[in-house]
């Protein structure tokens, strides 16, 4: 039985969906991703930081829309008709994440998953579990937990 523990650790498969910010490539665990929806309006709220656009109702559910490129230190997201909502679900609770486009679905090896270089700062290592190399680019594997660590003590 340890045998068999040992192999699928080595061995884990670990499935993600890759998207668009910028001109960079970030994923995320596909078992936090609860639906994938096109862009629509938000309802703002003040006195949020500048990456919480709004509130979207999600089928009776109200939950936030962060804008993924502006909470990552990047310019704001125009949102588009190829835009879209990745709906996650981080501890029990929900929050929309918008990106410029989902690019891609893909199961990768847990070993082809490499730390961060320790050049990137602290703070901004905290919001990425790993670099995954593949044949033509370099995606970061961000950490939900830590990207919208603010919102979940918020909503609760």
């Amino acid at each position: 039985m340890n045998n068999n523990n040992a192999i699928k650790q080595s061995g884990a498969y670990l499935e993600i969906v890759s998207f668009h910010l910028g001109d960079q490539e970030f994923c995320i665990d596909i078992m936090a991703i609860r639906e994938i929806r096109g862009w629509a309006p938000v309802t703002p709220m003040p006195h949020t930081p500048p990456y919480v656009l709004g509130l979207i109702n999600l089928r009776g559910a109200v939950i936030p829309v962060i804008d993924m490129a502006c909470r990552l230190g990047m310019k704001m997201t125009e949102p588009s008709e190829r835009s879209a909502i990745i709906v996650t679900d981080i501890a029990g609770k929900l929050v929309g994440l918008l990106v410029e486009q989902v690019s891609d679905m893909m199961t990768i090896k847990s070993e082809d998953l490499q730390p961060p270089p320790e050049i990137i700062p602290e703070a901004q290592r905290a919001f990425c579990r790993g670099i995954v190399a593949l044949e033509k680019t370099m995606v970061c594997f961000l950490n939900l937990d830590t990207v919208i660590a603010d919102e979940l003590t918020q909503v609760a």
